[in-house]
């Protein structure tokens, strides 16, 4: 298939993987798309050991890296705060109210001395923070940066460019769109509602015109609602260069979920996930269960402001995680993770070259259709 992003990545299809799993970016990356590793919760060791065994399974294939980097959040003024700071900020009341919550689904305080993991509690989203991973980025001449939250700063981009490295950045609004283009990036990727994770109110079918149109000539990826080849053929349809993919590739074999979360997923429709705050403290699709119910709740907190919200719940989840697998676990309710309305069509486990052949193949077969539909109407 060629595309722009296609010459623009020297990729065989425009299938751009999100994933915080290295196995499901590597796996993407040789079957001829490109993975993007999102890296906001490593450690620069840790990115600089994932890239160098990427580096290694890829063989020369380009990969990318995805930073969560917005503009407002709490300490923005100050450049950011430091852990210790941030956690003196977490309200008491807060805190009782989520204990509370594990205490009626009896979940288990976490065992003594037990170290902390990376996850939610290490989300590295100020400069301060984030300069270092993007250093790692930069040693190892990954192919793609791209910024899930926010237009990337200027020093960002300059630096990117002067290393050869494109920069994208999604985009859930037409403003949003417009202001990456004025920031200078390379490549736009407009997410619909239905997407996972951190999205908008809008709806892809809408959004990806008016983006398209907007920022021309800056080639677009569609994301938001996209896991089929039919869906892949519509985006191009809609002016897409290729397409920007993170839920199907929950349930491959190679991917980061839980066995307890990949069965909710395997089970859950379309109707099944809820736009919360109560993850990151910004709207967030994800599984609705009990915990973003509880959080629906009257007498519930409001989530704070990011990543105050992501620091105060990461034990919670750590708990909720760590027993959630046990079939009588009476933690199950409670565990969510981050996925859009497409959950409803991930009914069946496969690897992600799987998705991928499936994707392109899905994609020529509406093609040849609607040509079909063409040579008919011109008989």
């Amino acid at each position: 298939m060629h595309t722009r992003v296609t010459k623009m990545f020297g990729i065989d299809f425009p299938i751009f993987a999100f994933t915080h799993c290295r196995d499901v970016a590597a796996a993407v990356s040789n079957a001829g798309g490109l993975g993007v590793l999102g890296a906001v919760a490593h450690t620069p060791d840790q990115l600089d050991t994932d890239l160098k065994w990427m580096r290694e399974q890829t063989k020369g294939r380009p990969f990318g890296v995805d930073l969560l980097l917005p503009r407002k959040y709490v300490g923005a003024e100050a450049g950011g705060f430091d852990a210790d700071s941030l956690k003196s900020m977490l309200p008491d009341g807060h805190r009782e109210w989520i204990e509370q919550v594990l205490e009626r689904y009896g979940v288990p305080p976490l065992p003594d001395g037990e170290g902390e993991q990376r996850g939610m509690a290490s989300m590295r989203i100020d400069p301060k923070s984030m300069a270092p991973l993007i250093d790692v980025a930069f040693d190892h001449q990954v192919a793609l940066i791209a910024s899930a939250l926010g237009t990337p700063p200027r020093w960002l981009v300059d630096k990117a460019h002067a290393n050869g490295i494109p920069v994208a950045a999604l985009a859930g609004r037409l403003d949003h769109a417009i202001a990456h283009k004025e920031g200078g990036v390379d490549l736009i990727i407009a997410q619909g509602t239905e997407g996972g994770g951190h999205t908008g109110e809008i709806a892809t079918m809408v959004l990806i015109p008016q983006v398209v149109d907007a920022v021309a000539p800056i080639p677009i990826l569609a994301a938001g609602g996209i896991a089929t080849g039919r869906q892949m053929a519509a985006a191009l349809a809609l002016g897409a260069e290729g397409v920007w993919c993170g839920s199907v590739w929950l349930t491959t074999h190679e991917a980061e979920t839980t066995p307890a979360i990949r069965e909710k997923f395997l089970a859950a429709t379309s109707a099944d996930t809820r736009r919360s705050r109560s993850l990151t403290g910004k709207p967030a699709r994800m599984l609705r269960t009990a915990w973003t119910d509880a959080w629906d709740e009257p007498d519930a907190p409001q989530p704070l402001g990011m990543p105050l919200q992501s620091l105060l719940v990461a034990d919670a989840q750590r708990r909720i995680h760590r027993v959630a697998h046990k079939a009588d676990s009476s933690a199950r309710p409670l565990v969510t993770y981050f996925v859009g309305q497409v959950v409803g069509q991930m009914n069946v486990a496969m690897s992600s070259r799987d998705v991928v052949r499936e994707m392109v193949e899905g994609c020529l077969d509406a093609m040849d259709r609607m040509n079909g539909v063409l040579k008919e109407d011109e008989s």
